[in-house]
């Protein structure tokens, strides 16, 4: 590998890697933060909602712009948003006022949004270059800076540091990689040519007329949602629903994304043994165990437990879905259409699981999540190849992970 091509990789691996970072550090920090904004549930619900939004809008945006423009300016724009986004919630907390933390999450969901659609364009351009598989492994990276900023926020909570300074340091450090490794992303990455046709409307709408893909988006729906809800409610679903201090939610939320982490990097190995299906209502079914646990039983340890296999379960089944989609020649339009149900999952769960958790407690609300993700356990069949299915790799080529955005 030239040294061009390793500053190119290394370059996307550290801005997966501080993405995952930003985001955690944020989830680790809302009990503190919905303290200092003296927020309801509901009212969280509200706040987190600007998360939903900016990552609809960034993802919505990202790919005209990748083609218009290339995949670095979009990154380094993507990751200009999340820093800012990081400081302005920090001003919001400094305040005291929920309408700041609302705009900075907006920010901040818009930049994941970018980022994630411009990040796998790279990462598939870098896989071209290399003839070897990336996309995984820059995945991995999200995930496993997702362990690192719960266990930072784990950290600096126990020692009582200032969400503020916190924040704006994470925000920092996150803005001085994306100053570095811009310049080892080359231009023009995904810029479209003149003769280069987008797909209309047309052609997106009427892909939902395959009853099939109409299923696997229930699917990534469900899971979606199932994944979602532990970014945006876990810390305080463990401090309020189970009672525990800050640090130990913080905690709770690592073992997740340790789990998400697993889950991701062994898939590839499961995926050449047992068929999609199989594979995905394993996972819908080890989340319910998760969550019903978490629900059911007052108890902190088994809940984290429950939390362990509620990240497991959640790893694999959107992106499984999303190689399932792409069975068709038309597969760009099909895999864009269903992956827009795990971002409308994002989208409304926030302030549904919100609302539902001021009458009936946060423990409660996840009740919703765990109908859902049994239901997606009874319509797996529909991952199977037309034809017949065997066990199956998930391509390389498929868009991020929706928890990307914040995941």
């Amino acid at each position: 590998m030239d040294p061009t091509t390793r500053r190119w990789r290394l370059a996307l691996f550290a801005t997966m890697f501080v993405a995952g970072l930003a985001m955690a550090s944020w989830v680790s920090r809302t009990p503190a933060v919905r303290d200092a904004v003296d927020a309801s549930t509901a009212q969280m619900g509200l706040v987190l909602f600007g998360l939903s939004v900016g990552s609809i809008t960034g993802v919505v945006a990202s790919g005209g712009l990748v083609r218009r423009h290339g995949g670095r300016p979009v990154i380094t724009a993507g990751v200009t948003l999340i820093a800012a986004g990081m400081a302005v919630v920090g001003l919001g907390v400094l305040l005291g006022v929920a309408g700041g933390v609302f705009a900075g999450l907006a920010l901040f969901g818009a930049g994941m949004g970018l980022c994630e659609i411009a990040l796998n364009i790279e990462g598939a351009a870098l896989e071209a270059a290399l003839g070897a598989p990336v996309l995984a492994t820059l995945h991995g990276c999200f995930s496993l800076g997702t362990v690192a900023g719960a266990l930072l926020g784990i950290a600096l909570t126990a020692a009582d540091f200032p969400v503020v300074a916190h924040l704006v340091i994470v925000a920092v450090a996150t803005a001085a990689v994306c100053a570095w490794g811009a310049r080892a992303v080359p231009a023009g990455t995904g810029k479209a040519q003149p003769d280069d046709r987008a797909p209309s409307w047309r052609d997106q709408l009427t892909v939902w007329r395959d009853h099939r893909l109409v299923l696997i988006a229930l699917i990534i729906l469900a899971m979606a949602f199932a994944e979602g809800s532990a970014n945006d409610w876990l810390p305080l679903l463990m401090v309020d629903g189970h009672g525990t201090s800050a640090t130990t939610g913080s905690l709770i939320f690592a073992g997740f994304a340790t789990a998400m982490t697993v889950g991701r990097f062994a898939g590839a190995m499961v995926l050449r043994r047992v068929s999609r299906s199989a594979v995905v209502r394993f996972c819908a079914l080890l989340a319910a165990v998760g969550l019903a646990l978490v629900i059911v039983v007052d108890n902190t340890v088994v809940a984290g437990v429950g939390v362990v296999l509620w990240g497991l379960g959640a790893s694999l089944a959107f992106p499984v879905s999303i190689s399932a989609a792409g069975d068709h020649p038309d597969s760009a339009v099909r895999v864009s259409a269903v992956a827009t149900a795990g971002y409308f999952a994002f989208l409304v769960g926030p302030p549904t699981l919100g609302f539902l958790g001021e009458h009936v407690g946060l423990r409660g609300a996840m009740v919703l999540v765990l109908v859902c993700v049994l239901a997606a356990s009874f319509v797996t069949p529909a991952l199977r190849t037309p034809g017949g299915e065997g066990p199956a790799i998930v391509p390389d080529d498929v868009p991020a992970y929706p928890s990307e955005t914040r995941t």
